[in-house]
């Protein structure tokens, strides 16, 4: 059974930057250049690369688009988003040669509209972004960078997108997200049970190569790795090696 290891450059402003818990206030910038930083993955052996446009997920549309194409061209295979909202969004980032769209607001608000994109390409070719906060005794799903409240939890959409032929599911705990808390496992044990067919990605506090043994135990197909990468919490070559 493959497991990704997956590294994730998060842009905004054409820079690398990570935000604490989703917070655009809470932003640190990194002095890495994004293509160079891709390429210092693929020489690591990464094979996937995770790129979220930050400004994109705000506020709508590819923002980081050009930043998206010259990493596309890096050798990694891409799966990025943020700021998808339309089919020329999607048919964009596939020209740009990004293999796996990344969908999340139009994913929450819309999943009528993309289980009818899914029909059309196929589900290897996106993944459904469901990132999460435990509220009210159930996980919501905020949207547009995190900063909107929705009516739909991850217990109505995960079954849902499996049933109408998605295959790959990011789910990030956003208050753990950026804080190097560790992975939430019972989330990832949670989707297991709900959504079984689905090759879950976690993400959201990694802070040890343990985490991430951990998360493949709890089910997971996938982590994606941030900061914990940036900061030299240990290094990716290390992580590809659990």
């Amino acid at each position: 059974m493959n497991f990704d290891v997956i590294p994730a450059i998060d842009l905004r402003g054409g820079q690398v930057v990570r935000l604490a818990q989703g917070d655009y206030a809470r932003q640190t910038v990194y002095a890495q250049e994004p293509l160079a930083l891709a390429h210092a993955y693929a020489a690591a052996g990464a094979r996937w690369l995770h790129l979220v446009d930050l400004d994109g997920a705000r506020e709508g549309g590819l923002a980081n688009l050009a930043v998206i194409e010259a990493v596309a061209r890096s050798g990694l295979k891409i799966q990025a988003g943020g700021g998808v909202r339309k089919v020329a969004d999607v048919h964009r980032l596939f020209d740009a040669g990004v293999s796996r769209v990344v969908l999340g607001s139009v994913a929450i608000r819309e999943p009528q509209r993309v289980a009818d994109w899914i029909a059309r390409h196929g589900g290897e070719r996106f993944t459904i972004a469901l990132d999460t906060r435990w509220s009210e005794d159930r996980w919501m799903l905020p949207s547009a960078g995190w900063t909107r409240a929705e009516a739909r939890t991850l217990d109505d959409l995960a079954p849902w997108y499996a049933a109408h032929g998605a295959r790959h599911l990011l789910c990030t705990d956003i208050d753990r997200d950026g804080m190097l808390a560790g992975f939430n496992l019972a989330l990832y044990r949670h989707l297991a049970q709900i959504a079984p067919a689905l090759e879950v990605q976690a993400s959201g506090g990694v802070r040890s190569v343990q985490d991430i043994r951990a998360a493949r135990e709890a089910g997971a197909r996938g982590v994606i790795l941030g900061r914990a990468l940036l900061e030299g919490c240990f290094t990716l070559a290390g992580a590809l090696a659990t």
